[in-house]
């Protein structure tokens, strides 16, 4: 490698050739303020526009001020991070970018997490001198997410999420001047548009311009009305990053903290989402089995590989890009839907109380979830199975806005029968669990023997792409994993071309599956937070009693009361789904 020697603020540095200003400033501990870069390194992918501007340094010998993020760091450079001439270039740059910005941060949804408020405190920019006119654009909401253009300082974060990390393609650039924005094409709707609703565009966002839609109100008036029932379900990957919302290191569980929490905020119940990941476990990996039979058996109508379908956001996405595959996927429904079908046929039955009176809540890593819950196949007479779903960031501000010292909690138990679960059920909130919860239950249905060991190792990490081949019993079952949706793309891809190996693949749309979700706390692209959140479910999963779904004794009960047995005919009407070409 070739290493340069230059000075940062007098301080030597030896970085590589071809490092820039910013990065090398970065490693002896300098911070240069940024708006429109991020850097991904686990995915080799960085966001450099040099837009913004913000981040201008004074190099010795340069006439003009240079942008960090995008100059390369010579051998000799002297640079000044923070020279006079710097800051008030940079307070001059932010003033005219808050010139064009709405003042509403008392209502805005991103106020106490918007980077350019931040910045501005940080320059101490208290008035504006620059006044003219201000961009008006329409606001754009979505099942999911809502755009308000007016906020948007062209950093392009989104598009570097939406095209480069997800290869979804909604958003760019688009106009020239003072119209430019970042928009889908012909600035058509998000929901006309091919946008998975993964969250992944929201979750880089700097300022309000992409929040997700609020349905912290709508729950809030379910719980103050007498005449309904209010329960609510949590999503395994809640519980291991909900913590960080209250300075708690990431990757603390809060699990018993967010039972009790739920309970301060009036619930009538609480349950845990991962009762029904079992019951998904139940019914995907019966269909696996079926369809693993039929192979073997020479029947050459049966699709494999069967690709999980948890994920709303990779649900989509297959619809609107591969819907020449849309009879490959598992038909099961995604857990949250289980759930809500389940609560409102199955418990409703239990209170005796009509489904009308039920409201199913979801709290969810995924912004997503929001869409999923909404879609016409998941209600019955126009009453949907999951009323509301809130991210993890939603749960977390009604929390403290109603005033509850989450830190003090003490730790309570789910409620019974639909909190009960297996650890199993905890893992399907990272890449890799679902699939290993999978087949540690389909290893022992169809062999008949105990697994000599729970954790499969070669079914976890954090790479985007993974691929496994797992023993049942003298059987080789080859598993993929993708998360992602670009590592997505690859399998999909690879398998339209008639290259795939596999019997089975699992997808997550989210970078690190749901612990890195579009509505977790934000982790700004930090890996290391994902492995603690990964880590933690880990460890939820062997400390529970039992680790396997099948022996969920109230999974059993549920199917001998009620259900009959997995793929029976009641179990495919209330858990078992179709999709739809939306190529159109």
């Amino acid at each position: 490698m070739d290493m340069i020697n230059l000075t940062i603020d007098n301080k030597p540095v030896v970085v590589v050739k071809g490092t820039t200003i910013l990065e090398a400033a970065k490693s002896i501990g300098i911070t240069v303020p940024t708006l429109c870069h991020m850097k991904l390194d686990d995915l080799g992918i960085e966001n450099k526009p040099g837009g913004c501007r913000i981040c201008v340094v004074e190099v010795k010998g340069r006439r003009n001020l240079a942008p960090a993020c995008c100059t390369e760091a010579t051998d000799g450079m002297e640079v000044s991070t923070h020279s006079i001439r710097a800051i008030n270039a940079r307070r001059t740059v932010l003033e005219l970018i808050l010139s064009d910005h709405p003042s509403d941060c008392l209502v805005c949804a991103k106020s106490g997490n918007c980077e350019l408020q931040d910045l501005a405190h940080r320059l101490g920019i208290r008035e504006i001198h620059y006044k003219g006119e201000q961009s008006s654009y329409r606001a754009d909401t979505s099942p999911a997410i809502i755009r308000e253009l007016n906020k948007c300082i062209l950093c392009r974060r989104c598009e570097m999420m939406c095209n480069e990390v997800q290869t979804v393609g909604v958003l760019s650039a688009i106009n020239r001047g003072f119209s430019s924005v970042v928009s889908p094409a012909f600035e058509m709707n998000l929901d006309h548009s091919v946008c998975t609703y993964c969250g992944q565009c929201v979750a880089v966002c700097p300022t309000g311009a992409l929040t997700e839609v609020d349905h912290t109100g709508a729950v809030v008036r379910a719980l103050a009305d007498p005449t309904k029932t209010v329960i609510v379900q949590t999503a395994p990957a809640v519980r291991a990053a909900l913590g960080e919302e209250f300075d708690m290191e990431p990757g603390t569980l809060v699990t018993g903290k967010l039972v009790a929490a739920l309970r301060r905020l009036g619930f009538d119940y609480v349950f845990d989402t991962d009762f029904s990941a079992d019951l998904t476990i139940m019914e995907e990996g019966t269909e696996l089995l079926n369809r693993l039979k039929r192979h073997l058996e020479g029947d050459p109508d049966v699709k494999l590989p069967i690709l999980t379908s948890c994920c709303p956001a990779w649900v989509k996405f297959f619809e609107h890009q591969f819907p020449d595959m849309k009879d490959i996927p598992s038909t099961a429904r995604s857990p949250q839907q289980m759930f809500g079908s389940i609560a409102k046929s199955y418990f409703a039955g239990i209170l005796g109380i009509k489904r009308e009176d039920l409201v199913v809540v979801s709290i969810m890593p995924c912004v997503a979830k929001k869409y999923e819950c909404g879609r016409d196949e998941f209600a019955v007479n126009n009453n949907p199975d999951v009323d509301f779903a809130l991210t993890t960031r939603e749960l977390a501000a009604l929390i403290k806005v109603s005033n509850i010292k989450f830190r003090l909690l003490d730790n309570e138990e789910y409620d019974a029968p639909l909190g009960e679960s297996t650890g199993a059920g905890v893992i399907f909130g990272t890449t890799g669990g679902v699939i290993e919860a999978a087949v540690r239950s389909a290893y022992e249905l169809y062999t008949g023997k105990e697994l000599p060991k729970i954790e499969f190792e070669e079914l976890r990490g954090m790479e985007g792409l993974r691929k496994a081949t797992i023993d049942f019993n003298g059987l080789p079952i080859n598993i993929g994993i993708a998360h992602g949706l670009r590592n997505a793309r690859k399998l999909l891809e690879d398998m339209r071309a008639g290259n795939s190996w596999y019997h089975a693949i699992e997808i997550m749309s989210c970078p690190g599956g749901c612990i890195g979700g579009g509505g977790q706390p934000y982790h700004h692209g930090n890996v290391e937070i994902l492995k603690k959140r990964q880590m933690a479910l880990y460890r939820e999963d062997s400390n529970k009693a039992i680790r396997k779904s099948h022996e969920n004794p109230y999974i059993k009960k549920l199917y001998e009361e009620y259900l009959g047995h997995p793929m029976s005919e009641k179990a495919h009407h209330l858990l078992h789904t179709v999709y739809f070409d939306r190529t159109r």
